[in-house]
């Protein structure tokens, strides 16, 4: 039987950085990378700018994993942030690892 697929995106579209994307299907959550963006120039006072992360709290009991497409900070450098509150594991390629956990 086919389950259907809801795929959401928590940021990086019309814009450069927080990307973000959620694939949903059969209950489960997969995360395709968890960028930040850095502030433009007219957002005084703001260090970083991350994706709205309240869905996954709330559903941290469904997140299976998320792939981590490479390492810029646009893709990985807001799993720190979310590694705080939620735990689960990340795949990805030895350097992308490498440079996600050294954030």
């Amino acid at each position: 039987m086919n389950s259907s697929v809801r795929i959401a995106f928590l940021g990086g579209l019309g814009e450069i950085g927080r990307n973000c994307m959620v694939i949903e299907q059969d209950n489960q959550l997969l995360l395709i990378d968890f960028g930040l963006m850095f502030p433009d120039a007219d957002m005084h006072g703001i260090d970083l700018v991350l994706p709205d992360f309240s869905y996954l709290r709330d559903n941290a009991d469904r997140i299976v994993g998320c792939v981590a497409t490479h390492g810029h900070e646009d893709h990985v450098g807001g799993l720190q942030f979310l590694l705080r509150e939620i735990s689960f594991p990340i795949y990805g390629s030895a350097v992308t690892l490498g440079l996600a956990r050294h954030r």
